[in-house]
């Protein structure tokens, strides 16, 4: 089934579950010859939930049996108190709108004492997971039993389409195949383009610095990551650095952050919002589509996102005419990303979604940890302190870096790589197991022996979204202080030993097949931009005075444990990480 056609799969869902009970249910009554009167709409009712009822039974009885088969037990599931969980799905829907990210999932970890966790919503299995070993064998050993699925590609259809985050086995091999080749070193070690943008990102905070106005560092680095990325990858600037910023004290809330009422803005607030509705849906589970009947909530979103790509892709396609009108070929070491793209296909949907995508990965992953990176500077003015020091050191106070001086920053790398690993650009991902049963490896030491484990049954066609946020904070993984950020962790041989010896702890990148391809394009562009800017400025004092009404803390996360009973923003995730509200900070320049 297309699964762009997400309406045809609930209708097909709504018949399977609703019309068959009620169908066999008037069979049944028919054939006895018995009227139920003003029984018959509490007996239907009551049949439905008997027969699915008896549904998950039987599932239950052959999961047991083929997990028995397989050497394995079935996974530890959550138990509401009303049918279908239906009490539980309300209770996540509730606490997503208050909570702290993913503070969800590790309580119902915590409640039920294990690593990996069957929801089972609405009758249906349903998988989380922040175990260290299932993350490794679903991301890699066990590689092959698991793809994209068909429920994300129908949540994400309409955004993604055919781009490389929404497709498996050969379009995804095609996807990598021609996108690896501009992530080699010799392109991703050429700096102009990043110190252009970063030229251009330093005048704003400069002027901004001179009447010590307040900047919202996330969508001033959306802005730079996404002209460093349109530049790199079709050779345009796109120029959203040069459009008008947000005001503090009068920007308001926009879907990630803050928003702007130009032109801009409209893209920024379609983008944004097409990844909030496709977190949405994914919380809602298999009938997000009844909330959609009628409209496709993201389709709005997707014309605008077109409205800005489209032409693009159109003067890319041209070129390719042009060229092969005259005869003439370029060479790839010639070629910017969409040209060669180009060259692939005249499809113009594939290339515009494969760009979309990339502007995905590009511009809202490595702008989050910038974002969070400048967060943590300001509330820990020694880590900023020392990360300037070892920059003049290294680049003095004027001089460009280079890829040399990157490989000699070790403290540069350790902030870089601990804000990764407390906040993750992609918190949560999703896999789904192909048609065949598996069984995941014995879990990690998080709440018992492993020596008194048994391995786990992986049902076939189901979800497992896996948690790598709360993997990277586990302290039975990290130690005791998982929680704070401590950059020297990454310095310390003794305690980065424990990562050098169990690497899967740590992917902010993802691992295996489906590693990120650009996650040097990203070290270079974090390093390039943070050199630039601490070689101008020396300390970052939150404004959180000026922070839109409701982006603050509650007050209630105060008495919780770990970091949101001390964090000073809110955290929040739609696909990638973002600070609800936007970051507002005051950037001061150095004196020398």
């Amino acid at each position: 089934m297309n699964p762009a056609n997400y309406r045809a799969r609930l209708f097909r869902d709504l018949f399977l579950a609703f019309v068959v009970p009620i169908l066999v249910l008037s069979s049944a009554t028919s054939f006895f010859q018995y009227r139920l009167g003003l029984l018959s709409a509490p007996t239907h009712l009551v049949f439905i939930v008997i027969w699915a009822t008896t549904k998950g039974a039987f599932l239950d009885a052959r999961q047991a049996r083929e997990a028995r088969s397989l050497g394995a037990r079935t996974i530890p599931r959550v138990t509401g108190k009303w049918p279908g969980n239906i009490d539980i799905l309300l209770r996540m829907m509730r606490a997503f709108k208050t909570s702290y990210v993913l503070d969800v999932y590790l309580q119902l970890f915590e409640e039920y004492q294990c690593t990996t966790l069957n929801l089972r919503l609405l009758w249906r299995d349903n998988i989380i997971s922040m175990d260290q070993e299932h993350m490794k064998f679903v991301l890699s050993t066990g590689f092959q039993w698991f793809w994209r699925g068909r429920s994300q590609k129908e949540r994400m259809e309409l955004f993604l389409g055919e781009g490389i985050f929404n497709r498996d086995d050969e379009m995804w091999k095609m996807h990598r195949s021609i996108t690896r080749p501009f992530f080699a070193r010799e392109r991703i070690a050429d700096f102009e383009i990043f110190e252009r943008h970063c030229a251009h990102t330093l005048s704003i905070l400069s002027s901004l610095a001179e009447s010590d106005t307040p900047c919202e560092a996330q969508d001033l680095y959306g802005r730079f990551t996404l002209d460093a990325a349109s530049e790199f990858l079709f050779g345009k600037n796109l120029e959203t650095l040069s459009a008008a910023l947000p005001v503090p004290g009068k920007a308001s809330m926009g879907p990630k952050g803050s928003a702007t009422e130009d032109t801009w803005g409209s893209f920024a607030q379609a983008f944004e919002m097409a990844q909030l509705n496709i977190t949405n849906r994914g919380r809602l589970g298999s009938i997000w589509p009844l909330f959609e009947l009628f409209k496709d909530k993201n389709e709005e979103h997707c014309q605008v996102i077109k409205h800005w790509l489209d032409p693009l892709v159109a003067r890319a396609l041209e070129h390719k005419r042009s060229m092969e009108k005259a005869g003439v070929a370029s060479p790839i070491a010639d070629k910017n990303f969409m040209q060669h793209l180009a060259d692939s296909t005249d499809d113009p949907v594939l290339i515009r979604d494969q760009l979309l995508s990339m502007l995905l990965a590009s511009r809202d992953t490595t702008a989050s940890v910038l974002t969070y990176i400048t967060y943590f500077m300001a509330i820990h003015l020694d880590v900023a302190e020392r990360l300037r020091a070892e920059v003049l050191e290294h680049c003095g106070p004027t001089a460009p870096p280079t890829f040399e001086h990157f490989r000699h920053m070790k403290y540069m790398r350790a902030v870089i790589n601990e804000t990764l690993r407390l906040f993750p650009p992609v918190p949560l991902n999703l896999r789904e197991t192909r048609s065949a049963p598996c069984v995941l490896p014995i879990s990690d030491r998080t709440f018992s022996d492993p020596s008194e484990q048994q391995p786990l049954y992986m049902p076939a066609q189901t979800t497992i979204v896996y948690l790598p946020l709360l993997t990277q904070r586990n302290p039975a993984l990290w130690g005791e202080d998982a929680d704070e950020f401590d950059p020297d962790r990454w310095i310390d041989p003794d305690r980065i030993a424990k990562f050098v010896a169990n690497p899967t702890m740590f992917t902010p990148f993802s691992a295996g097949p489906r590693i990120c391809l650009g996650q040097n394009y990203a070290y270079n562009e974090m390093s390039y931009f943070l050199v630039r800017l601490l070689q101008q400025f020396d300390r970052f004092t939150l404004a959180s005075e000026f922070q839109p009404e409701g982006s603050l803390p509650p007050a209630e996360w105060k008495h919780r444990k770990g970091r949101q009973s001390f964090e000073r923003i809110w955290p929040s995730a739609a696909l990638t990480l973002y600070v609800k509200g936007g970051l507002w900070v005051r950037f001061h320049k150095a004196r020398s």
